[in-house]
């Protein structure tokens, strides 16, 4: 191999090569990292319990023994196990995305003239307002709702779905987001409450004016069936945890604002009526959706994606629920674990140690 050649194979893996070169790598020891990510998957494969969604007949119909687990560090080192090029239908998890995509693009202030920043405490789906008279906050349904009627709202549905799905493509560094025609229309077809709310949030003026409420609505649907697999999904929490980098791509998809409010949002509304015990538990921003994907991100460390059908009573995934619980207990990843002062926990290095787990901002 000439000496051309050998740099142009190496030009697409340049950074992390030099990061494993320089020995400045995230996780140092990665391959101890993943041989107990691996442990965590072997020991949950008999886990049982949940069931499927079973008001979209879809998701109610996929195999319930599927089991996935998917991680990218925010330099791209890559590890996953289990049926990880499977797809999904993302779901709730696009609420999110939604989100960090039109702050990104319009400020954290316009965007939440519509929608507000609080816990519900109510169901994520009741037709509710908060004291300003706005949906709580963008991981519920109302807030989800409303904000995709501010997505573009002067270009034709076609358009507003090409962007945005666009831009998932581009968080996801480019890999794998599909569409299931099927999961959406079964979903418009169930959605008496979505459009109670909608209309609801129309008589009370949340929307901007001029807002097409049937357009809102079959964007918001489209959105929630927007697929990808526990790989791209992995590469898009990375994103997230690298301040709205790729990993793999270097392109700046969203900006660090953006990405600070929605990891915000994802740590205190992310997981339905669990948000709370979750944020206790296992302390890592994180969104679920009832495909039973589990987004998760630790802050400038890395994502990690579960998959795994069947749900609990609060609609997240039974056996991703318990593998984050595991993972917390095993790892410093806590948001307010302090390694110095828990020498039960590994760090990133998979070993006990007194280094601060954040070394790298």
């Amino acid at each position: 191999v000439s000496k051309g050649e050998f740099i142009k194979a190496c030009s697409a893996t340049y950074d992390i090569l030099n990061q494993s070169l320089g020995s400045n790598l995230v996780i140092p020891d990665f391959q101890e990292f993943c041989a107990e990510i691996r442990k965590l998957f072997h020991e949950l494969s008999d886990f049982k319990g949940g069931k499927n969604a079973d008001y979209i007949p879809q998701l109610y119909r996929a195999n319930p023994d599927l089991w996935a687990i998917s991680v990218c560090t925010i330099d791209g080192q890559r590890f996953s196990v289990g049926d990880t090029d499977i797809p999904f239908c993302i779901q709730s998890c696009s609420k999110a995305l939604n989100y960090a995509i039109n702050v990104s693009e319009m400020g954290a202030d316009a965007v939440h003239r519509y929608l507000g920043k609080e816990p519900s405490g109510i169901g994520f789906n009741q037709i509710a307002l908060d004291k300003h008279g706005l949906p709580h906050n963008p991981m519920i349904n109302p807030g989800a709702i409303s904000c995709c009627s501010v997505i573009r709202p002067e270009d034709s549905l076609a358009d507003r779905f090409d962007h945005i799905t666009k831009q998932y493509k581009s968080i996801a560094g480019h890999e794998f987001i599909g569409f299931s025609n099927a999961t959406f229309l079964s979903e418009k077809s169930v959605a008496d409450r979505n459009f109670a709310i909608a209309y609801f949030l129309h008589e009370h003026n949340v929307f901007p004016k001029g807002t097409n409420l049937k357009n809102t609505l079959d964007l918001y649907f489209q959105l929630c069936s927007v697929e990808a697999t526990c790989d791209s999904a992995a590469m898009i929490c990375a994103t997230l945890a690298n301040g709205g980098q790729c990993p793999t791509t270097r392109e700046m998809c969203l900006s660090p604002d953006a990405v600070r409010n929605t990891l915000s949002l994802m740590f205190s509304c992310g997981m339905y009526d669990y948000s709370g015990e979750w944020s206790f538990e296992v302390g890592l921003p994180a969104k679920s959706g009832v495909a039973g994907s589990i987004f998760m991100v630790v802050p400038g460390v890395m994502g990690i994606c579960v998959w795994s059908p069947p749900l609990d009573d609060l609609g997240n995934s039974y056996r991703g629920v318990e593998f984050a619980k595991r993972l917390a207990q095993k790892f410093a990843f806590h948001q307010f674990d302090v390694i110095q002062c828990n020498q039960t926990k590994m760090d990133l290095e998979g070993i006990k140690t007194q280094r601060p787990r954040r070394f790298r901002y």
